[in-house]
């Protein structure tokens, strides 16, 4: 395999060229052994638009993340120069785009870029977050605590996902499955017995004759409804993306859905909002730079502006508990709790304190949640093959004791 590379001599004479290895890995050693200096390295066939559309579709994991900003905690507080740490990071590195973004970033910091601005090249992998983390450890000296910090952050999100996640995979595994077995019904077997109904010339119920014709509209047009399906959740997904009215509308949604919005979905942002500003705070930010950085993240415009109001008053001279007081979305007990916070000067532990607080309240309610799911999905089901028993059997059974 050829590898196309870029790289500086130690006397600083820039070299181009291609050298044959059986992975990146080999090629890197390859180069390393003849005392060159890599600044970039792409495979020969890197370039196709094939492999650029593959791009597209490459991400970091959370899990990788936690795991990257673990082990360079690990190296740094060993005393393991930051370059030769990020080396090494990049060779055990599995994901081989997150190896090749790692790659980089150790080139630009070897080109005496500060870490925190090398990162910042790559918005896509590492957030703003990361990156003000990073930032405020090297401004303070503590890069190894805001590396822990971040690692125990990512890592409370990941579980916190992964949780949320495997609670609904389940539900809507089966949900989606009874879909698609009603829809083969309705376009395979309905039909059949459908004829044999309308041959026997007899007053068909009124149920009856509405699976008989949904029946006959999905045998004809499931190609319209597969497209309509598709191409409308891709719009709207679209949308939701690109409209800042719709992804407002969207996200104001979430947050007022039955059962979900305030008892999940409202407890997952105020984790979010305290985690942050909780690790920004320790991490040495400012408060400023805390609200702001946590705005960007929070994953909800809703919550978003709220943060963003809340930073606007503590510019002018406010207090933080007094904005969030405000608005409804944010609960009574956050905002006691805060002002708690900023009377006895320990506000980022009072944050910390909120976070684990709300974090034990999303996971029980998600695991209430799921239990009921089950049984509701049972019951769903069983209703489904009951109306379609009643439809299309019991006309049957009813011409067969006629005869």
């Amino acid at each position: 395999m050829n590898f196309n590379y870029v790289a500086r001599t130690k006397e600083g004479e820039m070299q181009t060229g291609i050298v044959e290895a059986a992975t990146r890995n080999g090629a890197i050693e390859t180069l390393q052994s003849r005392g060159l200096i890599l600044l970039d390295l792409q495979s020969a066939a890197s370039g196709s638009i094939f492999s650029a559309n593959l791009k597209i579709f490459q991400r970091v994991r959370m899990k990788d993340l936690a795991n990257f900003a673990r082990q360079l905690a690990t190296l740094v507080s060993a005393q393991v120069p930051l370059l030769s740490s990020l080396q090494s990071l990049s060779n055990q590195t599995e994901n081989e785009y997150f190896q090749e973004i790692i790659f980089e970033t150790a080139n630009d910091v070897e080109g005496g870029m500060v870490f925190s601005r090398a990162l910042a090249k790559h918005p896509k992998v590492f957030s703003d977050f990361f990156v003000n983390m990073v930032r405020s450890g090297e401004v303070s000296g503590g890069l190894e605590n805001s590396l822990n910090y971040l690692a125990d952050y990512l890592e409370k999100q990941y579980y916190l996902n992964a949780k949320i996640k495997g609670a609904l995979t389940y539900p809507a595994f089966i949900f989606g499955t009874f879909i698609l077995i009603a829809a083969l019904m309705m376009i395979l077997i309905v039909p059949k017995l459908t004829d044999f109904l309308k041959d026997s010339g007899q007053s068909l119920p009124f149920l009856t004759r509405v699976i008989i014709g949904v029946s006959e509209f999905l045998t004809n047009w499931w190609w319209v409804v597969l497209a309509i399906l598709v191409g409308g959740g891709y719009y709207l997904a679209s949308l939701i993306k690109n409209s800042a009215g719709a992804r407002q509308q969207w996200d104001t949604m979430k947050i007022n859905l039955p059962v979900f919005g305030k008892r999940v979905f409202q407890k997952i942002y105020i984790t979010r909002i305290a985690d942050n500003l909780s690790t920004l705070i320790q991490g040495g930010l400012s408060i400023l730079q805390a609200l702001q950085v946590t705005s960007e993240v929070v994953g909800n415009t809703v919550y978003q502006k709220i943060v963003e109001e809340a930073k606007e008053e503590v510019r002018v001279g406010g207090a933080l508990s007094s904005s969030f007081a405000k608005h409804k979305e944010i609960p009574a007990m956050v905002t006691q709790m805060i002002i708690t916070g900023e009377q006895t000067g320990s506000l980022d532990i009072i944050l910390k304190k909120l976070g684990q607080f709300y974090n034990k309240e999303v996971d029980n309610t998600v695991a209430t949640i799921s239990q009921l799911i089950e049984p509701m999905l049972i019951l769903l089901i069983g209703g489904g093959v009951a109306i379609l028993v009643a439809a299309i059997l019991m006309p049957i059974y009813s011409i067969a004791n006629s005869m």
